[in-house]
């Protein structure tokens, strides 16, 4: 997303001189060896056109998930079916909570809707509570939301969940619940509603290969819908093939990859408890949250003074609902982390 001419994500370390990269919330552990042999070797077939159905990875995401493989809709990254969506749906009124993901409401945008903004309390930790339950009415046409959310990284938790299934239920809103981080979350906070679907549901959940397994160059993301005239309306707009053949054989060598993920999430949950303890002990807010990213508040100026060190962070001074002093980090291996301890203690004492 490139707003005014400015890049509007993280991972951004083509026009800035960038040692360290705290930006993009993406595995530390970088990309599995068994994705990178199966990309390698794909290249081989890179004459020919790729699987417009993607049929290899949908069997195997469904024998995965449990769902059937016509319930699931892959993409060129989760971004791409983010703008399917608000293509396919072009609600009139939204219900987006505050701060989140700002492709969501660009992606709106480009098909002539504005969200109504639900705004997150920042004295509650800007955890989502029941009192979403009743901006939830017949008026609203679809309710976005993320489990964990992005910049905060909370979950929604299960029970608040489900009660805002039966909600969309009853008033016939579509719920659209972006989970791209749910590989990357604390081993006990996974509550996801991939389970909970029903045949008819109108629920979108999207999932993505580039954080959990270290793959946002190749572009690879799915959704689950147990809705077969959103599955048929997605794939109706969706460019012919557009998943790569390289794309679909990192996330079949990708999916196998089980070992890979266990590791990872011990490595977050030791090291985000490092990255929690440093900082707050330097002054910092932290907010503890559920994925493998933080959010820091109450440092002015940090995102300038550490890129002049060569560390690149997110600012979210852009999000609606945070401020100049706001700025999100991902969790690195333990020397990178050490790093940026380092570095904003210079900072601090500048």
């Amino acid at each position: 997303m490139i707003v005014n001419g400015q890049y509007g994500h993280g991972g951004d370390v083509y026009k800035n001189r960038v040692t360290l990269d705290f930006s993009a919330n993406v595995n530390p552990l970088g990309t599995p060896d068994r994705v990178k042999a199966a990309i390698c070797a794909a290249a081989e077939a890179a004459d020919r056109y790729p699987d417009p159905y993607c049929t290899a990875l949908r069997d195997a995401l469904s024998r995965r998930l449990a769902v059937p493989p016509e319930a699931i809709v892959c993409g060129n990254g989760a971004a791409e079916l983010i703008y399917q969506l608000a293509a396919v749906l072009k609600p009139q009124k939204t219900l987006l909570p505050v701060p989140s993901f700002q492709d969501y409401e660009a992606a709106l945008a480009a098909f002539g809707s504005e969200p109504t903004f639900f705004p997150l309390r920042r004295e509650n930790g800007f955890a989502p509570d029941d009192s979403i339950l009743g901006a939830i009415d017949e008026t609203v046409d679809l309710l976005m939301l993320a489990s964990p959310n992005n910049p905060t990284g909370r979950c929604v938790g299960r029970t608040l969940l489900r009660r805002v299934l039966d909600r969309c239920r009853e008033t016939g809103t579509w719920l659209f619940l972006d989970e791209s981080f749910y590989g990357l979350t604390d081993a006990d906070r996974q509550d996801s509603l991939v389970p909970d679907l029903i045949d008819g549901d109108r629920v979108m959940i999207l999932r993505a290969f580039t954080k959990t397994y270290g793959m946002a160059g190749v572009r690879l993301g799915y959704c689950v819908t147990r809705n077969r005239e959103l599955t048929a309306a997605l794939t109706r707009i969706s460019q012919p093939w557009n998943v790569s053949g390289l794309a679909q054989a990192a996330g079949l060598a990708a999916l196998d990859c089980g070992e890979w993920i266990d590791k990872t999430r011990a490595l977050i949950a030791e090291e985000k408890a490092y990255l929690i303890r440093e900082l707050e002990t330097r002054g910092v807010d932290v907010l503890h949250g559920d994925a493998n990213y933080l959010l820091l508040s109450g440092v002015p100026g940090l995102y300038d003074a550490l890129l002049e060190r060569g560390i690149l962070i997110r600012s979210c001074a852009n999000y609606r609902g945070l401020s100049a002093g706001d700025a999100r980090i991902a969790v690195r291996t333990h020397a990178e982390n050490e790093a940026l301890i380092a570095a904003v203690s210079e900072v601090l004492h500048a």
